[in-house]
């Protein structure tokens, strides 16, 4: 045939017009399958199907239109059709009406779609219910969804909420998923329930619409612990593919590694993330989560998931607690075996970042591995939070401030970036602004000791208010004083009423010899013991109490030489011993370790133990100055003696030696 008269042939039997119809006819049926099919939960893989039937129908149409056309008598063989133009122009008409209504049709939907914002592909995943009473095996379903999360946030097309965020939802009987999903800002939400009966366990998950409460899709998984390891994983790639979430190759293949090939050392790993992620960094919480992640790798050395998280928490354990060799050492060998098991784990940069920014205080090494970690996991709120807390050391507290609130946005039920921002605003006297935190704090986490001490102590340094500290106080159950954390508050409550027969009282009632009150470390009961003895006058018993916290504090220099907070307790020991030149000399050197050009936050605070220290001594003309300028500098304020706020100064007895200086009771009376 003449190639020439092929293609007159097929304009004349309208192939043309049947093509361009069926193309916009087959493009609206994928669009309405995919739109449709999820409501009814048909498996996404059914729209699969569709697309290939209509791929290969394709053919078959042309075929159909070669060999029909359509007349008012129906379908008719073209062939047996004596040759018309008029009848082949008005089979041509009619299927031209076809495809311009198509057509229209079209144009409809892609205009909604642009008018109309497609939903945010975003997603909760609420404490999975423990189906099993024992209490080792609701910290494996806590694990099993904090892994998910970790998962889900290394995909970049999905917003991922934070476990701290969710963990105010852990009852089951009392969620209203409409409600937590607008509180969370999320269109999804993953519920789950975890049953462990011996060498197996279920694990149950189904995918809800917040808008409607509509199950979009469920799945039950019942194997052997030993075939459930990087079960998270699996559980991601399906939620994502539920959700239409397109994961790119490095994405799927990071998200379907499997962590670990040992069963039980995965077990150990999933129990420890509870231990590590709660919510008030809490010293023995910390180290049981080292101590499981350490069991994990003696089982499986190759876990580079456990190192890093091992790393993190050795960093943790030497930031907020004990800043050590051993810890610091320790972190930064497990992080970098778990880059080098793994060098693509986000988890490893962002501890080796944890490494950089406390150990080393190199800010710029820290963003950049911080940086190359939020690449890899871009749901991770932790890593913007240290990234704002960078922001904070660099004495940008504006940009600090508005990275809280970015995050807070991102992630808004996370009491960790609230806690930030009340401390934040608390460092810059901004005391409205920190209630309004606090409330939003006590709000998602109302179990957390430290949101209900601080709310206490930000009333007291706003007001001179010690009610709402003493009522936090009295509210605490009996027995629960992690670190000794309630034991220094209640102390530290009777000291600034001056009810020192009080303080005494708290302090004979605890068992514990140290107790989490000065920064470096736990602080000696007998230093606590001496500073009341001293406000009570009784100067035998105080030299006896700070001889005994004396040996300590140098012990801890000796131990972390490099440590400014812990020259800072030992030069304020001296002081209170009476030991001028040296208390002078160690509050120096502490501040010279940290000096507030490299560390604004905690610079500051060097300060304010070295002004406590001049008034201890009666270096009045050295101390009066700096407790001026400390007045007016953001990040002078603390929850302890050396705390440098109008009402601090006003109620301490640590600042006693001054109140005869005129200059002194100037400051007092200014506004706090």
């Amino acid at each position: 045939m003449n190639p020439g008269n092929f293609f007159e042939e097929l304009k004349r039997r309208n192939v043309y017009r049947a093509a361009a119809a069926y193309g916009v006819v087959a493009w609206l049926l994928i669009q309405v399958a995919t739109s449709v099919f999820p409501i009814f939960n048909i498996p996404g893989g059914t729209i699969r199907l569709v697309v290939i039937g209509l791929l290969l129908g394709f053919p078959v149409a042309m075929i159909v239109a070669w060999i029909f056309e359509w007349t008012p008598q129906g379908l008719r063989r073209t062939d047996e059709m004596p040759p018309s133009p008029a009848k082949t122009r008005s089979t041509g008409r009619k299927l031209d009406f076809v495809i311009i209504a198509a057509l229209l049709v079209v144009i409809g939907v892609l205009a909604w779609q642009r008018l109309v914002p497609a939903r945010e592909k975003s997603i909760a995943v609420l404490p999975f219910e423990n189906l099993s009473a024992e209490k080792e095996n609701a910290l494996l379903a806590d694990g099993i969804q904090d892994d998910l999360l970790t998962n889900l946030a290394r995909i970049k097309a999905l917003k991922v909420i934070s476990r701290t965020s969710v963990m105010k939802y852990r009852n089951i009987d009392g969620r209203n998923i409409q409600e937590i999903g607008k509180s969370l800002g999320v269109a999804h939400i993953l519920e789950g329930s975890v049953r462990r009966v011996g060498d197996r366990i279920a694990v149950n998950v189904q995918l809800i619409d917040s808008d409607t409460d509509r199950h979009i899709w469920a799945e039950r998984y019942d194997r052997k612990i030993a075939d459930a390891v990087g079960i998270e994983g699996e559980l991601a790639t399906e939620i994502a593919d539920a959700l239409r979430a397109t994961l790119t190759p490095e994405e799927k293949i990071r998200v379907e590694q499997k962590p670990t090939q040992n069963a039980d050392a995965y077990v150990l790993y999933l129990r420890a993330l509870p231990y590590e992620q709660g919510a008030d960094t809490l010293l023995q919480d910390y180290k049981r989560a080292a101590q499981l992640y350490s069991q994990a790798i003696a089982l499986d050395p190759n876990f580079a998931l456990a190192h890093a998280h091992l790393a993190s928490t050795c960093a943790e354990i030497f930031h907020f607690h004990e800043p050590l060799d051993s810890w610091k050492t320790k972190a930064r060998s497990e992080a970098e075996t778990a880059l080098r098991l793994q060098p693509n784990l986000a988890e490893g940069h962002f501890a080796l970042g944890q490494c950089i920014y406390w150990m080393e205080e190199d800010y710029q090494g820290a963003l950049s591995q911080f940086a190359i970690a939020q690449q890899l996991s871009p749901s991770n709120a932790n890593i913007g939070l240290l990234t704002a807390a960078i922001h904070r050391r660099q004495g940008r507290w504006e940009d600090c401030l508005a990275a809280f609130e970015r995050i807070q946005r991102l992630d808004p039920e996370n009491p960790n970036i609230v806690r930030n921002i009340v401390f934040t605003n608390g460092a810059l006297r901004r005391w409205p602004e920190a209630i309004q935190a606090i409330k939003r704090w006590r709000a998602m986490a109302p179990d957390s000791i430290v949101a209900r001490i601080q709310a206490g102590y930000i009333e007291f340094q706003w007001k001179g208010d010690l009610s709402v500290l003493n009522a936090e106080l009295a509210q605490m159950p009996a027995g629960e004083d992690p670190d000794g954390i309630v034991t220094a508050c209640k102390w530290d409550a009777a000291m600034l009423a001056r009810d020192f027969p009080r303080a005494e009282q708290v302090l004979a009632a605890s068992p514990l010899l140290e107790i989490s009150y000065l920064n470096g470390g736990a602080t000696p009961k007998s230093f606590l013991a001496g500073c009341t003895a001293t406000a009570a006058g009784d100067q035998v018993l105080a030299g006896k109490r700070f001889e005994e916290a004396r040996q300590v504090f140098e012990r801890a220099v000796t131990e972390a030489p490099g440590n400014a907070e812990r020259h800072a307790n030992v030069g304020l020991c001296y002081a209170f011993l009476g030991r001028k030149d040296d208390a002078i000399r160690e509050g120096r050197r502490a501040v010279e370790l940290k000096p507030e050009s490299k560390d604004a936050y905690d610079g500051a605070i060097m300060n304010c133990f070295l002004a406590l220290i001049y008034a201890r001594v009666g270096e009045n003309d050295l101390a009066i100055p700096l407790i001026e300028r400390l007045l007016r500098t953001p990040g002078a304020v603390d929850t302890v003696n050396y705390s440098i706020t109008v009402n601090d100064l006003k109620l301490r007895s640590e600042w006693d030696p001054l109140r005869s200086d005129p200059r002194f009771e100037k400051l007092i009376s200014t506004s706090p």
